[in-house]
């Protein structure tokens, strides 16, 4: 019995976790989806800001208790402004999805969403961004993927 539930607790462990993307992983996924040079975003960039963020990890959650909102997934986008967790005051929803569509393995609609900050407000709208990736030299994220 004993065996049974410390079974148990190592696939739930498991399963909360989700995917933690390898960088070069991620790079190809990302040049996939369209994100190199997107809005004239470098793929460096956009995995700069997905390792500042959540360092690629697609079950990253934080919440901001000054905002009362909740950051969700490898971009960590915003609940108040970007998707909907059914939680957070006043959301907007901007990219009309729920916020734990933003948590899957499959990052299709995290990188939707990106997509459409990145169109309306640029990469900046990121803080992470900001304060680890601009006028930094980024090219170690991207080596040896071959994108």
């Amino acid at each position: 019995m004993k065996a049974l539930l410390i079974l148990g607790l190592l696939v739930l462990s498991v399963a909360v976790q989700g995917k933690k993307f390898e960088r070069c992983e991620l790079a190809r996924t990302l040049k996939k989806f369209g994100l190199a040079g997107y809005k004239g975003v470098s793929l460096a960039n956009w995995m700069c800001l997905a390792y500042g963020e959540s360092h690629y990890n697609t079950q990253a959650i934080n919440y901001n208790p000054r905002s009362k909102s909740t950051d969700y997934g490898i971009f960590q986008i915003n609940s108040k402004w970007w998707c909907n967790d059914g939680k957070t005051p006043k959301a907007v929803n901007g990219c009309g999805v729920s916020c734990s569509a933003l948590l899957k393995d499959d990052i299709t609609q995290a990188v939707a969403c990106a997509k459409k900050i990145v169109s309306q407000q640029g990469i900046t709208a990121w803080v992470a961004w900001k304060n680890n990736c601009q006028n930094r030299d980024l090219t170690s994220y991207v080596k040896g993927c071959g994108v």
